[in-house]
């Protein structure tokens, strides 16, 4: 597994929307502009995030993007399973895993359906919030 560009992208606008929460609409040039990230490319970001309701955004004068929940509940598990095609270490395991002639017998699949789970229960532990070191902001 290795998370793509595209990912990493994704859970940057994420937390530097989080990091502005409350303060309005954050235009997507001021975040492209802090990371360093071509705005054209953050478009198409930000456009999955929008689709799968993680973001809101608004056109125009003052307009710009905001989380639709509170950072405590984007966890970064969330965030990169959609625009990863996949978290799994290894194609025969996880949500879109290929099935395999040898799965009956396979001496390892045990082992790589167990990593999966840890990857996955590991990613979906951390939140937002734990990345910011924000707890007094993210409290239930």
């Amino acid at each position: 597994m290795m998370i793509s560009t595209r990912g990493r992208h994704a859970l940057s606008v994420m937390l530097d929307l989080a990091e502005h929460d409350g303060q309005g609409s954050v235009p997507l040039k001021d975040i492209a502009a802090r990371h360093d990230i071509s705005e054209k490319y953050l478009e198409s970001i930000v456009a999955i995030l929008s689709k799968a309701g993680f973001v809101s955004g608004v056109r125009g004068k003052g307009g710009g993007y905001t989380l639709t929940k509170e950072p405590r509940m984007y966890t970064v598990g969330s965030i990169l399973k959609l625009t990863e095609l996949s978290l799994s270490p290894v194609a025969c395991v996880g949500d879109k895993a290929s099935v395999c002639d040898h799965a009956s017998s396979c001496k390892t699949l045990p082992m790589w359906e167990k990593l999966d789970e840890m990857i996955d229960s590991y990613l979906e532990s951390i939140t937002l919030c734990d990345l910011l070191n924000r707890e007094y902001d993210c409290k239930i």
